[in-house]
C-alpha cells in the first residue's frame, strides 16, 4: 500500500498539533525533512523512540519538533509510522503536512489509518468501530464501554459463540462425510441442548444493543406537563441557556423544542413540549397534538406536576396517558411548599428549577432507568446497527436449526443454518466482510485516525 499522511490532532490553535506517516515509505520521507539536533537519522532510529529537531522544507526551517519512530508491524497501523509533534497552530501544521504530501506520500483519507490497522490483523472489524465509539464518548460510561470494545471484549464473546457452531459443524460434517465409518452417531438431545444454550448467550448479548444505543445516541427524552406548570423553566435548567420562552401566560410554548444535555453521565435528546390541555386556539392545538406525538414516541418522560396548587383535570388527563415504566415523575415548584403527591409513578422527585433542589437526585434517577439495560461491557456489547443485523441474521439461524432439530427434519437441513449462523458471526467481526461494508464502517471517521 501507498504511504499516507495527515494531521492527527483537531484543526484549530492549540500547544500542539500531530502529523502522522503511515506507510514502507513513512520513516525515509520523515528523514529528508527532519535534521535532529542530536542522535542519528530516522532511517537508523529504532522502533518506539523519539529525536529532538528541526522540520525544514525547501531549505527553510519550519519549526522545532519531535520525531516519534514506530517500526512495522509494532504500531498502530502495522506499517512503519513517523509521527512529528510540532506547535499547534493551524497554519503551521497545514504548512508541515504539505511539505510532507509528495514523493510517494498522499493525504488520508478519512479513518484509513484505522482501517489499515483492520487490514493489517492489527483490530478486529468491531474493535476499529470501537475506536471511533471512544473518540465520539460523551461521557465516562461511554468511553468505558467503547475502551473494552476496543480491548477485544465483543470480539472475544462472537468468537467464542463462533468456535460451538464450527465445532458442531465439523460433527456434523464427518458424520455426513464418512457415513460408512465406525463414528458415533449425532446426539439430538445433546445438540438441541447446546444450541438452545448458545442462543440464549446470544440473545444476552443482543439485549445489551439498547443501552449501548443510548449511551453512543442519548435517550429520547420529553418534558411533559399541563401549561404553565413549569416545563421551560425546567428545560432550561437542565440545558443551562435560556432556550425556552419562560412567561406567566399558559400556552407560551407552541412547539416542540429540542436540546442535547447532559444529566450525570448520561446524555438526553431532550424535547420541552407545548402544555397538554383542551384548547380551541388553532396554533396551540397544533402544538398539543405535537406534543402528544413526542410523548408517545420518547424512551423516557419527565412529567412534571404543580404539587404547590391542587391538581386539575388536565393533570389528571396527562397522568392517565403516562407509562408508568418509562416516567420519572417531577412534583415542581417544591419550593412554594406541596399540598399533593402523584401516587402512580415509583420515580418520583420533589424538584425546583428556580432554585436548582433536587436537579442531583434527577440525575441519579435517570441513570437508574438507564441502567436497567445496561449489562457489564467486560463481556461484550452491541454498539451499532451493522453488528445488531449480523447477531440478528445469527440468531434467526440458530433459531431455524433448532426448529429443524425438534421436528426432527434431515441434518442437512440444520446445517444449512448453522452455516449462515457462523457466516453472520464471521461478517460481524470483519472475518468475512465486503469491500462496501468496510467503506461504510470506516467513512464514519475523521481525517488522521
Amino acid at each position: 500500500m501507498d504511504t499516507i499522511a495527515a494531521i492527527a490532532t483537531p484543526h484549530g490553535t492549540g500547544g500542539m498539533a500531530v502529523i502522522r506517516i503511515s506507510g514502507t515509505a513513512a520513516i525515509t520521507r520523515a528523514a529528508e525533512l527532519f535534521r535532529p539536533f542530536h542522535g542519528v537519522s530516522p532511517t537508523e532510529m529504532p522502533g518506539y523512540t523519539c529525536s529532538y529537531g528541526e522540520f525544514t522544507a525547501d531549505g527553510t526551517c519550519l519549526d522545532d519538533v519531535i520525531l516519534t519512530v514506530f517500526r512495522a508491524p509494532h504500531s498502530y497501523t502495522g506499517e512503519d509510522v513517523a509521527e512529528i509533534s510540532c506547535h499547534g497552530g493551524q497554519y503551521l501544521a497545514e504548512r508541515l503536512l504539505r511539505a510532507i504530501l509528495g514523493n510517494s506520500v498522499r493525504l488520508a483519507q478519512p479513518g484509513e489509518f484505522t482501517r489499515r490497522a483492520f487490514l493489517n490483523g492489527k483490530l478486529s472489524l468491531t474493535q476499529a468501530e470501537a475506536v471511533a465509539d471512544l473518540i465520539a464518548a460523551s461521557g465516562s460510561a461511554a468511553a468505558h464501554a467503547a475502551r473494552k470494545l476496543r480491548e477485544g471484549a465483543t470480539y472475544r464473546r462472537i468468537s467464542e459463540f463462533s468456535a460451538v457452531l464450527l465445532d458442531m459443524l465439523s460433527e456434523l460434517a464427518v458424520w455426513a462425510d464418512y457415513p460408512d465409518e465406525d463414528i458415533p452417531g449425532i446426539d439430538s438431545d445433546a445438540l438441541t441442548s447446546r444450541l438452545s444454550a448458545l442462543l440464549t448467550q446470544m440473545e444476552n448479548l443482543l439485549a445489551t444493543y439498547d443501552y449501548g444505543r443510548i449511551l453512543r445516541e442519548g435517550l429520547s427524552t420529553v418534558i411533559a406537563g399541563r401549561p404553565n406548570v413549569g416545563k421551560s423553566t425546567l428545560f432550561n435548567a437542565l440545558a443551562r441557556c435560556d432556550r425556552s420562552i419562560v412567561t406567566d401566560i399558559a400556552g407560551t410554548t407552541r412547539d416542540v423544542i429540542e436540546e442535547q444535555v447532559r444529566l450525570g453521565d448520561i446524555l438526553l435528546r431532550l424535547s420541552d413540549t407545548a402544555g397538554v390541555r383542551e384548547t380551541q386556539e388553532p396554533v396551540e392545538q397544533l402544538g398539543v397534538e405535537r406534543s402528544l406525538a413526542t410523548l408517545r414516541d420518547a424512551e423516557l418522560v419527565l412529567a412534571v406536576f404543580d404539587t404547590s396548587t391542587p391538581p386539575t383535570a388536565e393533570d389528571t388527563a396527562l397522568r392517565q396517558q403516562l407509562d408508568p415504566a418509562r416516567t420519572i415523575c417531577l412534583c415542581a415548584k417544591s419550593d412554594l411548599g406541596k399540598c399533593w403527591q402523584p401516587d402512580d409513578f415509583p420515580e418520583m422527585i420533589d424538584i425546583s428549577a428556580k432554585t436548582g433542589d433536587g436537579l442531583d437526585a434527577l440525575a441519579d434517577a435517570v441513570q437508574r432507568f438507564a441502567a436497567r439495560h445496561a449489562a457489564p461491557a467486560e463481556h461484550g456489547m452491541i454498539a451499532n446497527e451493522r453488528q445488531r443485523t449480523c447477531l440478528t441474521e445469527a440468531i434467526t439461524a440458530v433459531t431455524e436449526a433448532l426448529d429443524a432439530l425438534r421436528a426432527g427434519i434431515a441434518y442437512d437441513a440444520v446445517t444449512v443454518s448453522l452455516d449462515a449462523a457462523a457466516d453472520a458471526l464471521l461478517r460481524l467481526n470483519g472475518e468475512r466482510v465486503t469491500d462496501k461494508v468496510v467503506d461504510t464502517v470506516f467513512s464514519r471517521f475523521c481525517v488522521g485516525k
